[in-house]
């Protein structure tokens, strides 16, 4: 057998591999996933998102939200923690697919960039609706 041949089957085992994971090593690879989200986002963008949940998880306790306002904001939360790990994964694909500029590749960042925008209004919206009585309440 030759080199080419030791190759090819090689690169089938390892094809085969990344098909054929276990099931005890898929929650290994997630948590590795979100140390690569934690390694790979911006501190500042991680910070921002961390005090905006402390913020309205304190603000959630101080008014006594209901079970169900408290289970849209932690959808909300995750909703944007979620479509974020989404995001970096498509700029780690990008990066790698298409490392020179591409006018393409540029208009999938963006398009998965706006996904998190979205999310992000999506659960302002909600966070609106739940603690703008709460507020209204204590002005009046």
């Amino acid at each position: 057998m030759d080199s080419n041949e030791e190759t090819a089957g090689e690169d089938e085992g390892r094809k085969k591999a990344w098909r054929e994971v276990k099931y005890d090593k898929k929650f290994s690879h997630a948590l590795r996933g979100l140390r690569v989200f934690w390694a790979t986002t911006k501190t500042m963008h991680l910070m921002t998102y961390i005090v905006a949940t402390l913020v309205v998880i304190v603000l959630g306790f101080y008014f006594c939200i209901s079970s169900f306002e408290w289970i849209a904001v932690i959808f909300s939360i995750g909703f944007v923690l979620v479509s974020e790990i989404f995001n970096t994964a498509v700029e780690i694909d990008i990066d790698l697919t298409s490392p020179q500029y591409h006018p393409y590749a540029k208009d999938t960042k963006d398009v998965a960039a706006a996904a998190v925008l979205l999310s992000v209004f999506t659960a302002l919206i909600v966070g609106l609706i739940i603690f703008i009585p709460h507020f209204l309440q204590i002005i009046y």
